[in-house]
């Protein structure tokens, strides 16, 4: 089976394709946005398809970054990913963003307990805690940084994301094991996972806390009537 996976939770504007089959990757390209990914987003996925020499009706399955991440990013990207599974009548397949860091940091440090945490601001932490193999031990929530020490302690975990250096400063004389250390995985990564999922339900995004931007009542307009 060849798989299409996205990610534009973070800065990054990723596709790559994955042929489940060999376990090999046969395409990608990565834009570094910031924002924006709306609009670049399909030439990404095209350029993507030709460097792995694929039509879209090669593809067998399409993958995507849920989050937690860019509320913006995670949307374009899930809303993406659902419009080409139903144009192609393939199955679309959810990654978390802290599951696929989990996953890089096993592949860069071998098997272990995996906390991945990212910084969410205002002292909240988005994190989840996944065994040697990927299973879940801790589901992805929304911490504080005294709540993620003592899960770290509890699992003796490997750190990876953006709050992983800080969360490993709360831990003097633990020999602890970290990296990655960004706020999302290699493309490369959400394609193997995906090519390891059974189809379930539609992916949808993955928000842990409401987003920094408020609408402005103050400009609301009185019904009239």
């Amino acid at each position: 089976m060849k798989l299409l996976a996205i990610d534009c939770s973070a800065r990054l504007c990723a596709a790559c394709v994955y042929d489940a089959d060999a376990g090999k990757e046969l395409g990608r390209e990565v834009l570094d946005l910031g924002k924006g990914h709306a609009e670049h987003l399909m030439g990404v996925v095209e350029a993507a398809m030709k460097a792995g020499e694929l039509a879209f009706a090669d593809l067998g399955a399409v993958a995507v970054s849920v989050g937690p991440g860019s509320f913006t990013g995670v949307r374009v990207g899930v809303s993406a990913t659902r419009g080409l599974a139903l144009a192609l009548g393939i199955p679309a397949i959810g990654v978390t963003t802290l599951e696929a860091l989990a996953a890089e940091a096993r592949a860069l440090h071998g098997p272990r307990t995996v906390l991945a945490a990212l910084d969410g601001g205002r002292g909240e932490l988005q994190a989840a805690v996944y065994d040697d193999v990927g299973a879940t031990l801790f589901e992805p929530a929304v911490i504080d940084l005294a709540r993620a020490t003592s899960l770290a302690t509890e699992y003796v975990a490997a750190l990876a994301g953006t709050a992983a250096e800080m969360i490993a400063a709360t831990l003097p004389g633990q020999d602890t094991v970290i990296g990655p250390v960004g706020p999302t995985a290699d493309i490369g990564v959400y394609a193997k996972l995906a090519a390891g999922k059974q189809p379930g339900e539609r992916p949808k995004p993955l928000y842990l806390r409401e987003p920094d931007a408020k609408p402005q009542a103050g400009f609301v307009l009185p019904r009239s009537g």
